[in-house]
């Protein structure tokens, strides 16, 4: 009878302390890592209502929340942008961590419906590196003033000339 009580206690504080499995194994916030080319570009991060959560330059190293709210994954924008290049935006989501899904097998109904929802370690992140190449913009280019020979312009611009006194 002893060795009955003794080996329920153990098996519920077993229960109990891996009833929030994901929590235990993984995390609320994750690090990601931006890098540029061509370095030291201005990056803005956004959360999916539009805020600004962080302003800089790359390379840089950000924590972000997994969780938007109870039940909610997390997405953000991270805007890349530098003078005589095409801005870029880059998503950033969570995923459905597999380690959730341990509360169903250790019987953990309240690490699954409130702790592991709560503190957002139901969640993961899809990267954890961003390695971005700006584009160089067609629409920036350098004013120049060149003097041409009637002979090296095209036809078509020969119409429109206009014969000065």
């Amino acid at each position: 009878m002893i060795k009955t009580i003794k080996a329920s206690v153990i098996f519920l504080t077993v229960l109990l302390l891996f009833s929030n499995c994901a929590s235990i194994v993984t995390r609320s916030s994750y690090p990601l890592t931006i890098n540029s080319n061509p370095s030291n570009a201005e990056i803005s991060i956004t959360n999916r209502r539009g805020v600004e959560i962080y302003s800089g330059n790359t390379p840089a190293v950000v924590q972000l929340r997994a969780s938007d709210g109870f039940f909610s994954r997390a997405e953000y924008q991270v805007r890349f942008s530098a003078p005589g290049y095409e801005e870029r935006v880059v998503p950033v989501t969570f995923s459905l961590d597999g380690w959730y899904f341990g509360n169903i097998l250790l019987g953990g109904v309240l690490g699954m419906l409130i702790i592991d929802p709560a503190t957002g370690a139901m969640w993961r992140i899809d990267t954890d590196v961003i390695n971005v190449t700006l584009r160089q913009s067609t629409g920036f280019v350098t004013p120049e003033l060149r003097i041409l020979d009637i002979n090296e312009i095209p036809e078509n611009w020969k119409s429109k000339l206009v014969k000065l006194d």
